[in-house]
C-alpha cells in the first residue's frame, strides 16, 4: 500500500502554506476615504453639541439680571454677608452688587401695581435691564407708595423713595423700599428699580434719595446705596458701621455726614450719635474720604443731638451740635468759620434736627432756625449770616405776627437762591418772601394731618414738599415761590 494511503487527503491539503489572494485594485484607497468622512461626521457632530449647549446656557443666564427677581431674603443675605472693608488711606467703599446671580431668581416676577414685597416691580426674567439703559427704567407705580423723601435733579425731573405694597405686610425678609421718577413735574409717575434693603430700623434699612444729574445717585438714612446707571441697579457701600444721617450733591459731588450712633427705632436710626464725620466722594466713585481734620470726629452732645450739612454752587455748610459752624469750596478743605446763635438739636424721623437747621440762599448767606428760651417748645426764630456764619442777626419777633407757626413745630428750613425763605411745620408752610419782614403762610388750613416733614426750593419759583403723613402718597409742588403748593400723588 502507498506510503500515503496512510493519511487523509483533506488533511494533506491544509497542512499546505495558505497564500491569501490580493484585494481588487482601489480597495485601500476605499477604506482610507471612508475613515476619512467618519472622522469629517464625528467633528460636525461635535461642534454642533457644543453650539446647542452654548445656546442654552445663553437662554438660561442672561447677561444682567434683573433686580427684585431674587428672593428678599437671599438677596438680603447676599449683601450682608458680602460687605466690603474699608481700604487704605480712610477712605470707605467698594459695596456688594444688590444683585445676585440666576440660580436665586423667583419663578415668577412680582406683579406689577399689587406686589407687597420687593416694589417696584421689575420686568420679566426674560427681558432683563441692560446697565446702559440711557435712562431710567420706566416701570409700573407699585400701590399705597409712601414717599420719605424726594431729590429733583431738573425742574422737571425728580426721584422719590418710601415704602410701598401692602401696608403692615413688610416682615419677614419681605422687601417693600420702592422708587419713583417723574419728568414732567409730577405729572406722570413710573416705578425704577430700587435698593433691596427695607425701611429704616436701627442701623440699616434707608429713607432718602438725592441724585446729582439723573445717572448718579445715592440712597441713605442709615445705610448707603448707590447708582451709576439713573437706577437700573443698585450698590451698597461699607460704611464701616457708620450711620448715613445726611446726604446733599452738588457740581460732581457728594457730601454726607456719617455718624456713630446706637438707637435702636425705626423713627431713631439718627438718634444716641456720639459722633459726626463729613466725608465726600466724586460722581463716578464709590470711596468716601473725610474732607478734614475739622470735620473729623465732631463730638455729639449726650446722645441728643445732630448735624446738618448744606451746599451751594461752590461751597457748603456743616451745622454741629454745638452750633459750631463749618465751611469750603466744594472739592476742598472746610474749617470753622463761626458759631451759630444754636446747635443742630436732636434727630427727626427724617435724620433731620429739631432746631438748629441749616438754609443757604448763596455762597455767603445762610440761616438758621431755633427756638427761644431753654426749654425748646417755646417760639421759633430764625437768625441771618451774610458773611457766611461769622455774625448773625435776629429777625425781629413782629415778623411772625398773623401767623400761627408759634403754636407748631419746624421740621425743615430751606432758602430760593434769592434769598426766601419757606418753613416747613407740623401745622404747614410759612414763607418769608426775598425783602419782606413778615412770614406768610403758604399753606395752614388745607395742610395735610401732621403738617410737613420737608421743604426744599430747586429754584426762585419752583420748591417741593412732603406731607408727615407718607401714607398720603404725595409731594407737594409750588411754582410761585412757595406762596402756594398743589400736591401731586405718587401713581401710575
Amino acid at each position: 500500500m502507498p506510503e500515503n494511503d496512510e493519511h487523509d487527503p483533506l488533511d494533506s491539503w491544509l497542512d499546505e502554506q495558505v497564500r491569501p489572494l490580493m484585494p481588487p485594485s482601489g480597495t485601500f484607497e476605499l477604506i482610507a476615504r471612508r475613515a476619512r468622512r467618519r472622522k469629517v461626521r464625528r467633528l460636525v457632530i461635535s461642534v454642533a453639541s457644543a453650539v446647542a449647549v452654548a445656546a442654552a446656557v445663553a437662554v438660561a443666564v442672561p447677561g444682567v439680571t434683573a433686580l427684585h427677581l431674587t428672593t428678599p431674603g437671599e438677596t438680603g443675605n447676599a449683601v450682608a454677608e458680602g460687605r466690603a472693608t474699608s481700604s487704605a488711606g480712610g477712605k470707605l467703599g467698594g459695596g456688594t452688587q444688590g444683585v445676585t446671580g440666576t440660580g436665586t431668581q423667583s419663578a415668577t416676577p412680582i406683579p406689577p401695581a399689587s406686589a407687597p414685597t420687593s416694589a417696584p416691580a421689575s420686568p420679566p426674567a426674560s427681558t432683563p435691564v441692560p446697565a446702559s439703559t440711557g435712562g431710567p427704567y420706566a416701570g409700573p407705580v407699585p400701590a399705597n407708595f409712601a414717599p420719605t423723601s424726594v431729590t429733583f435733579t431738573s425742574a422737571s425731573n425728580a426721584w422719590v423713595i418710601g415704602q410701598a405694597g401692602t401696608p403692615g405686610d413688610c416682615y419677614s425678609g419681605k422687601i417693600c423700599t420702592s422708587v419713583a421718577w417723574t419728568s414732567d413735574d409730577g405729572a406722570t409717575w413710573h416705578g425704577e428699580h430700587a435698593p433691596v434693603t427695607g425701611a429704616p430700623s436701627g442701623p440699616t434699612g434707608v429713607s432718602g434719595i438725592r441724585f446729582l444729574d439723573g445717572v448718579n445717585g445715592w440712597a441713605f438714612g442709615p445705610e448707603l446705596w448707590v447708582t451709576h446707571d439713573s437706577g437700573n441697579s443698585w450698590q451698597q457701600i461699607s460704611t464701616d458701621g457708620q450711620r448715613v444721617t445726611g446726604l446733599e450733591t452738588v457740581d460732581g459731588r457728594a457730601y454726607a455726614v456719617f455718624a456713630t450712633c446706637s438707637g435702636t427705632s425705626s423713627s431713631g436710626f439718627a438718634a444716641d450719635c456720639t459722633s459726626y464725620t463729613l466725608m465726600t466722594s466724586t460722581a463716578t466713585s464709590d470711596d468716601w474720604a473725610p474732607v478734614g481734620a475739622a470735620t473729623s470726629d465732631i463730638p455729639g452732645e449726650g446722645g441728643t443731638s445732630s448735624a446738618m450739612i448744606q451746599l451751594t454752587g461752590t461751597n457748603g455748610y456743616l451745622i454741629a451740635p454745638d452750633g459750631t459752624v463749618y465751611s469750603g469750596p466744594i472739592g476742598g478743605t472746610w474749617s470753622n468759620v463761626g458759631t451759630a446763635p444754636c446747635g443742630a438739636g436732636s434727630p427727626q424721623a427724617s435724620g433731620l434736627p429739631k432746631y438748629g437747621m441749616i438754609a443757604v440762599s448763596s455762597p455767603g448767606t445762610v440761616a438758621v432756625a431755633c427756638y427761644s428760651g431753654s426749654v425748646r417748645t417755646a417760639s421759633p426764630w430764625v437768625s441771618i449770616s451774610t458773611d457766611g456764619g461769622s455774625t448773625w442777626s435776629l429777625y425781629s419777633a413782629s415778623a411772625w405776627s398773623g401767623t400761627s407757626v408759634a403754636e407748631s413745630s419746624m421740621t425743615s428750613l430751606t432758602a430760593a437762591p434769592n434769598g426766601t425763605l419757606v418753613l416747613g411745620t407740623t401745622s404747614g408752610i410759612y414763607v418769608l418772601p426775598s425783602g419782606s419782614s413778615v412770614w406768610k403762610a403758604a399753606v395752614s388750613s388745607g395742610s395735610p394731618a401732621g403738617g410737613f416733614s420737608y421743604v426744599g426750593m430747586t429754584s426762585d419759583t419752583q420748591g417741593v414738599a412732603l406731607p408727615a403723613d407718607s401714607s398720603l402718597g404725595e409731594i407737594w409742588l409750588t411754582t410761585d415761590g412757595g406762596l402756594t403748593w398743589t400736591p401731586s400723588r405718587v401713581t401710575g
